[in-house]
C-alpha cells in the first residue's frame, strides 16, 4: 500500500545518514491535478485543481555562510550554489530551485543559505505539477530558515516568476498557487487574476481518479508557448486585457472575423472559462452527474479546439468513462501527454482502476499508473 508517510521517513532517514543528526525541518509541498479550467491560468481566468497526495520533501537545516547544499534522492546528485552568485547553468532539477531563490532575492526578500536532502514521488512530466511542487517546498524551506511570513499568494507569484523568468516555460499562476495554497477535502477555485480562492468540496460519494497515460511531454518544447501567443493575438482582437473579459455572447457574435486557428483557440479559453464556474455550481449543489458532463465537455474542446491532446489521452478518457460509476473523465494539465482525471462513484473506485488498466493496456500495449487521491493541504513544515 501506498504511504505519503514513507517518503517523509526516507527524506529524515536520509538527512541523519547525511548529516549526522536529525533535520532541522521537513517541509512538504504537493503536485496537483486540475479538475477542469486547463490552459485558462495565463489568460486570467479561472481554474479548479485540487493538491494531491503526491508531494516533494525537503529535509533541512540553515547554514550560516550563505550557501545552498541540496542532494536530491531522486537523481541521486548534489547541488551547490551560493546565494550572492547564482548562475543559470542548465536545466536539471537545481535550476528550479536556483529561480526560485533568485525570485524571493528579486522581490527584496532576505534568504538565508540551507542544506538537506529532497525526494518527491510526484511523476515526472505526467501533468501533475512536480515542478511547482519543487517550487513551493524550496518557497517554504527557505522562508522557514530565514524567518520570513509564509504567503501563498506572493509565493505562488515566486513559484511563476522563476518558472516563467528562470526556467523559460510561460505558464500561469495556476500550478504554485494550488501547491501553496490547497484546502484538504476541497478541491480550489482559483481566479487567476485576483489570486482570490474558494474552496470547494466534492461532490458527497465521488473519488477523484488519476490516470497516467504513461506518455510524456515537455513543456518547454512543446507547442504550449504557442498555444498563449495565440491567445494573447485573440485577446488583442477583441481589445481586452485578457481572454477571461471576453463572454461567450461577444465572443459568437465576432468569431468568424478571426481565421480559423486563433477562433478555436479563444472559444476554448471562453467556454472552458463558464464550465469551471459552472463545475462550482454543481459541486456545492453536489451535483457529481452535472460536473462529470462538464469535464467530458472539457475534454472535447482540448481535443478539437485548442488540439493538447493525444491518442492516449483520448483513449483514456473514452474509456474511463465507458465503466460503471464514471460520472466524468477528461486529460489534465499542459496536454500532449500525461494524465487523465475522472471522477468516480467511491463504491465503484476498485473495479474502475481493474477495468480501466486492462482496457488501456489492450488498447494501446502501454501500462498505465492509476492513482487514487484524496484533496491535500498545500505547503507546510509537517515536522521540525
Amino acid at each position: 500500500m501506498y504511504l505519503p508517510a514513507s517518503i517523509q521517513v526516507h527524506a529524515a532517514d536520509a538527512f541523519e545518514e547525511r548529516y549526522g543528526e536529525r533535520p532541522f525541518l521537513i517541509i512538504r509541498a504537493p503536485g496537483r491535478v486540475n479538475l477542469i479550467g486547463e490552459h485558462t491560468d495565463y489568460n486570467d481566468g479561472f481554474v479548479l485543481p485540487m493538491a494531491i497526495d503526491r508531494a516533494v520533501y525537503m529535509a533541512i537545516r540553515p547554514r550560516t555562510d550563505g550557501c545552498v547544499e541540496l542532494y536530491s534522492l531522486d537523481y541521486q546528485e548534489l547541488g551547490r550554489f551560493e546565494l550572492a552568485n547564482i548562475k543559470h547553468h542548465d536545466s536539471g532539477w537545481l535550476e528550479y530551485i536556483k529561480g526560485t531563490v533568485w525570485a524571493m532575492q528579486t522581490a527584496g526578500m532576505r534568504v538565508c543559505g540551507l542544506e538537506g536532502v529532497l525526494v518527491g514521488d510526484v511523476p515526472l512530466g505526467a501533468g501533475l505539477s512536480s515542478s511547482a511542487a519543487l517550487e513551493m517546498a524550496t518557497a517554504r524551506a527557505f522562508t522557514a530558515v530565514s524567518n520570513q511570513p509564509w504567503n501563498p499568494a506572493e509565493m505562488a507569484k515566486i513559484g511563476q516568476k522563476a518558472e516563467n523568468k528562470w526556467v523559460g516555460v510561460n505558464t500561469g499562476i495556476m500550478d504554485q498557487m494550488i501547491s501553496a495554497a490547497g484546502k484538504v477535502d476541497h478541491a480550489l477555485l482559483i481566479d487567476c487574476r485576483s489570486l482570490e480562492t474558494e474552496a470547494v468540496p466534492l461532490p458527497p460519494g465521488t473519488t477523484v481518479v488519476i490516470m497516467d497515460t504513461s506518455t510524456r511531454r515537455g513543456l518547454v518544447d512543446s507547442a504550449y508557448n504557442e498555444r498563449r501567443e495565440q491567445c494573447e493575438a485573440a485577446a488583442a482582437f477583441f481589445n481586452v486585457s485578457a481572454l477571461r473579459d471576453l463572454d461567450e455572447a461577444t465572443f459568437n457574435a465576432h468569431a468568424q472575423e478571426l481565421d480559423d486557428l486563433t477562433r478555436r483557440r479563444a472559444k476554448h479559453v471562453v467556454t472552458e472559462n463558464a464550465r469551471v464556474l459552472k463545475a462550482c455550481a454543481a459541486m456545492r449543489a453536489g451535483d457529481a452527474v452535472a460536473f462529470g458532463q462538464l469535464m467530458n465537455a472539457s475534454h472535447a474542446s482540448m481535443q478539437n479546439d485548442f488540439e493538447i491532446s493525444n491518442a492516449a489521452l483520448n483513449t483514456m478518457a473514452a474509456l474511463a468513462r465507458q465503466q460503471p460509476g464514471c460520472y466524468g473523465a477528461r486529460m489534465t494539465g499542459g496536454g500532449f501527454g500525461g494524465c487523465a482525471v475522472a471522477l468516480v462513484d467511491t463504491d465503484s473506485v476498485d473495479d474502475f482502476v481493474t477495468a480501466v488498466t486492462s482496457a488501456y493496456t489492450a488498447a494501446t500495449q502501454l501500462t498505465p499508473q492509476i492513482y487514487v487521491s484524496p484533496a491535500q493541504d498545500g505547503a507546510a513544515i509537517v515536522a521540525e
